[in-house]
């Protein structure tokens, strides 16, 4: 370096000497001619000796600054050889040319020349150079991943790409994520009715068995639990105890069945969970809602609500039968209020009308008018599968087209929905669309996409059919609930079509509602009519029968050819293979439209048929469901079947 420093100020002094001495020797030209002469060839030689000089110290400067820009260069490539950050750079393929000493300790299986960077990341390498990071779990260790350009470089298609370890960002993350505290609500379902006929010892035996499991599941989690009342019971727990009990699936529901109240009843629970809520308050309600989505489903499962909707756990066995008959009562009153307030009522079921959707339609309408007030059953007549119970209620002016309903329906109108409470069930949905005000009366387990603005939701997954709630409310209405005897064969129907003639499903008050038909002079006979099927109907269900298959203990059957009353044909067909020894549920995919193929599905309750089609876009209850596809073929459909049976032995096996 002080060679450098005195070199540079040679060169300024030579440089000044030169410059001296073409002055003088100028001078001396244009005035003293003959000195001039006399002195040059002494400054020629002079001048020489300095060009050479500075040429000589300008050549050392030059090769000064080569040494220096090699040096940086070389330190340059030695500091990114040792940078602690992983390097690695790929060349167009996206295959590795060079990495650096982190690079090769963090990856020192794929740190080979010529491994493609897929031995780590599958990650897109244009997103990365677009400015999009993205972040990896590799080798034990979390890493945020993003690639450049280098710059000034003779190479083409060569990529710097920087694997950042965020390990410890990424660990506190999670942490704080698996620690959030979750509510979750235990119910246990119908605890009255389930203890209803025991005695006091056998009741105190069962409680202490179900708070010593609910103990054990809250000893078993860093939360707490406090039980509200004898039926009810909170819980503040972690996510990470709430992840475990999702990846369990849920086997407190499981050992909660094991606790027998008598020979015929177990315990089962109805869990609400409330996570993706962003505080306590929050889950909280979330988990309210979900509890009450648990139940509505029949109970004995587990409900969690996430930020796309809920997911559900469990829900394999029966609901026990409420014998408690004070929500029919009070139903009652209110639905009386809401009709003395409205100008007409209109009731609606759902498409493709049965005997139960149109059967408690009638019964609605007839109480109605009873009261004094204009009721309508908006149906579409070509589209239900209740011909004969249409044609004999054809002359009372009860029946109404949806588009007729639509033009009369005012603001004050009401309108009831009837054995659905899924909007895009119903058999019109613009009608839905138009009310103010807006009754449901249902039965079947609850889904997700509910109508969530009516104004009085009776609803009881225990009862039987749409045909036994309505005719639980009649007694209630006085003389206007004393129906002739052709109405009541018609809420008979619904309860023999979803009973399947009083053999599934069937509880105390569902013989009880019988009992009340029959004393208003509804003919099982005359019901047993409505039920009666054309010759070549008959062919057409024995033929499908004896087209079905056995799969995991489900008989299937398919029917491909688009007949006359297949919807009605089909269901039958269902049915009839429960009778096969052995089959616990039975599905049938057939044709319903040119562009529609439907499943119809059945079970006797050893089988949860509703969750299998839920899976499949349908819905239904536990011993019936079904479920349509739009654009699709048999075979595509009969795949589609398969897979959700195949799950759903998966989820509770």
């Amino acid at each position: 370096m002080k060679n450098f420093y005195r070199d540079n100020g040679l060169i300024i002094v030579i440089c000044c000497l030169v410059l001296i001495l073409f002055i003088l020797t100028g001078y001396f030209y244009l005035t003293e001619t003959d000195f001039f002469w006399m002195i040059a060839p002494f400054v020629v030689l002079i001048s020489g000796f300095c060009i050479g000089k500075l040429i000589m110290v300008t050549r050392k400067t030059f090769q000064y600054f080569a040494f220096i820009s090699e040096e940086i260069e070389q330190a340059d490539k030695k500091s990114l050889f040792h940078l602690p950050v992983s390097i690695a750079i790929i060349d167009s393929s996206h295959k590795f040319i060079w990495f650096n000493k982190s690079f090769l300790n963090n990856f020192k299986e794929e740190a080979i020349s010529g491994n493609p960077l897929s031995c780590i990341t599958d990650i897109n390498v244009e997103k990365l150079l677009k400015g999009e990071a993205a972040e990896i779990f590799h080798g034990g260790k979390y890493y945020k991943i993003s690639a450049v350009i280098p710059k000034n470089t003779e190479q083409e298609n060569v990529y710097v790409v920087y694997f950042e370890d965020i390990t410890r960002r990424a660990l506190l993350e999670i942490e704080k994520k698996l620690s959030k505290p979750v509510v979750m609500l235990i119910s246990i379902d119908n605890f009255n009715e389930m203890f209803e006929r025991a005695l006091e010892s056998e009741r105190a035996n069962v409680t202490v068995k179900i708070d010593r499991l609910l103990e054990e599941f809250s000893a078993g989690t860093t939360g707490i639990m406090k039980k509200t009342n004898r039926d009810r019971c909170w819980a503040v727990i972690e996510q990470r105890h709430v992840d475990k009990l999702i990846e369990e699936k849920v086997k407190l529901l499981d050992k909660a069945r094991e606790i027998a109240v008598t020979d015929r009843i177990n315990v089962t629970l109805s869990i609400g969970i409330g996570a993706t809520a962003k505080s306590i308050a929050e889950s909280e309600q979330l988990a309210r809602q979900a509890l009450e989505m648990a139940q509505g489903r029949g109970g004995d499962q587990a409900a969690l609500k996430t930020e796309n909707g809920f997911e559900f756990y469990g829900g394999v066995s029966k609901g026990i039968e409420k014998h408690n008959k004070v929500k029919a009562r009070i139903i009652a009153n209110s639905l009386a209020d809401l009709i003395e307030n409205s100008d007409r009522v209109y009731i609606m079921g759902h498409k493709s009308g049965d005997l139960d959707s149109v059967g408690s339609s009638i019964g609605l309408a007839c109480l109605i008018r009873n009261l004094g007030k204009e009721a309508y059953i908006a149906v579409e007549k070509n589209t239900t599968l209740c011909a004969d119970l249409i044609d004999r209620f054809t002359g009372f002016s009860l029946l109404t087209s949806p588009a007729k309903a639509r033009e009369q329906f005012t603001e004050n109108s009401l309108l009831i929905i009837t054995d659905t409470h899924i909007p895009n069930m119903l058999e019109d949905a613009e009608l839905y669309k138009i009310a103010k005000k807006v009754v449901v009366i249902d039965h079947h387990r609850k889904m997700v996409n509910h109508v969530d603005n009516a104004l009085i939701f009776f609803h009881e997954t225990y009862a039987s059919s749409a045909a036994e709630m309505v005719t639980e409310l009649l007694p209630y209405f006085g003389e206007a609930g004393k129906l002739s005897a052709q109405q009541a064969e018609a809420l008979l129907a619904g309860i023999m079509l979803d009973t399947k003639n009083f053999t599934v499903r069937t509880g105390v008050r569902t013989f009880e509602a019988a009992a009340f038909l029959r004393k208003l002079g509804a003919d099982t006979v005359s019901v047993k009519s409505l039920f009666a099927n054309s010759f070549e109907s008959y062919k057409k269900k024995v033929a499908i029968v004896s087209s079905a298959g056995i799969y995991n203990k489900c008989a299937i059957a398919y029917s491909s050819e688009l007949t006359e009353n297949i919807r009605l044909i089909a269901p039958q067909a269902a049915d009839e293979m429960l009778g096969i020894s052995g089959v616990v549920a039975s599905f049938v995919v057939f044709r319903s439209q040119a562009n529609e193929i439907s499943v119809s599905a059945r079970s006797l309750g050893a089988m949860n048929v509703q969750l299998v089609m839920e899976q499949i876009g349908g819905g239904g209850h536990l011993t019936m469901a079904g479920a349509q596809f739009q654009g699709v073929s048999i075979d595509d459909a009969k795949d589609l079947l398969l897979k959700s049976i195949d799950k759903y032995f998966e989820l509770n096996s």
